[in-house]
């Protein structure tokens, strides 16, 4: 469920739906009926902020999804992160105060609006939203430093594997079924943010799905074993794929009792 209220025409949510989002406790020297934050829509393919732009705000994600890039001379991008429901957008513009990344919508998106300015004022009279900042912050830098190690320690394969994984805890947290979604990133974008070419991360989900530990309909991932993909390390050799894993998943379904299924996240159009 997205947070949010109209009033006079515009959606707003107050303190508390602010801390619910980011899964931090409310902030009880605030009135949070009071301090309303206004949302703000985008269209897919729209930018929210661009490189070297002024910094003056923060951004929550309520819905939808999008990617954080550099860009460097040529034109090239960089995928940085894939932001998504709960997630903080703009701290990069703190430091320097102009936005170093840039941030676009892949699907139709709505943001919170965090003006920094008003936060800062807060936040020298409320010391506890002043933990909550920095608490937030903290956390999207373990974030980018446990994606540093994933990129420096894993093979290609158990890096798609991890992203895969990651997806689907992200998904589950949101509501929806972990064990079916739909890729809103496309296999360039995820190759980028990976460190691997279109062509790996397309080989390697090709062996997934050949193997059973997924299925793959054009952006439609089903996760058959999330163990193994939380545990691979580097794919077998062709010859013998299968037979490990497809052993894993009789003995997962005789284990596991069913279980209702939380419905799918809204299906994208193929590319």
């Amino acid at each position: 469920m997205e947070a949010g209220r109209q009033r006079q025409g515009r959606l707003w949510s107050n303190m508390k739906e602010v801390c619910e989002l980011l899964h931090l406790p409310a902030i009880s020297t605030l009135n949070a009926e009071e301090l309303l934050f206004q949302h703000v829509q985008f269209k897919t393919g729209q930018r929210i902020h661009t490189i070297g732009q002024s910094f003056d705000t923060l951004y929550i994600v309520n819905s939808g999804f999008l990617k954080t890039v550099l860009i460097d001379e040529f034109g090239n991008e960089q995928v940085l992160s894939f932001p998504m429901k709960g997630d903080l957008l703009g701290v990069d513009g703190i430091h320097s105060r102009h936005y170093t990344s840039e941030a676009v919508a892949l699907s139709d998106c709505d943001l919170i609006l965090l003006p920094f300015k008003k936060l800062t004022a807060l936040s020298r009279v409320h010391l506890e939203l002043e933990n909550m900042l920095y608490g937030v912050m903290s956390r999207e830098l373990v974030r980018e430093q446990a994606m540093i190690g994933m990129l420096g320690a894993l093979s290609a394969e158990a890096r798609v594997a991890r992203f895969l994984v990651s997806l689907s805890e992200r998904f589950a947290q949101m509501g929806y079924s972990s064990k079916l979604f739909n890729l809103r990133m496309t296999r360039h974008e995820i190759g980028s943010y990976l460190g691997l070419t279109l062509e790996t991360v397309s080989r390697t989900l090709s062996a997934f799905n050949e193997i059973g530990m997924i299925s793959v309909d054009q952006r439609t991932i089903g996760i058959k074993d999330a163990d193994a993909l939380r545990s691979l390390r580097r794919l077998p050799p062709s010859r013998t794929r299968g037979k490990s894993v497809q052993a894993r998943l009789r003995a997962n379904a005789r284990a596991e009792p069913a279980a209702a299924e939380l419905p799918a996240e809204p299906l994208l159009a193929a590319y």
